[in-house]
């Protein structure tokens, strides 16, 4: 097994990030693999950019799918999970937590917490 990453940008309050990280938790938890280490940054690893350079695009994402709705505390962050486990664990685990972020499937919606797989 190695160390490997899961990282996450996301347009999140506190309450939205608590509920990607139980996502995490919860499909590293059903698997073979363990969290080393969970960070809500907001600077871009390895650069000078910060979170809202790097992810501004998920705000904008989140004002046109809640157009009468205050974005209130809700920042741009990344979420990194560093873990250890197999390549195949990480593949799946990421996959899960994708999935659970939007769950509606391929239809037109609104996600919860406007997200990318960085």
């Amino acid at each position: 097994m190695k160390a490997r990453d899961l990282r996450f940008g996301l347009y999140a309050d506190q309450q939205g990030l608590a509920w990607v990280k139980n996502l995490v938790e919860d499909a590293v938890g059903s698997r073979s693999a363990r969290i080393i280490s969970e960070t809500a940054a907001q600077t871009h690893p390895g650069s000078e950019l910060s979170t809202d350079d790097v992810y501004d695009f998920l705000a904008e994402q989140w004002a046109v799918e809640h157009p009468a709705q205050i974005s209130g505390a809700r920042q741009l962050i990344e979420l990194r999970v560093h873990l250890v486990c197999s390549l195949r664990t990480h593949r799946a685990i990421r996959k899960t937590v994708i999935k659970a972020l939007c769950p509606e499937g391929t239809a037109p919606h609104t996600c919860r917490v406007p997200w990318t797989a960085a």
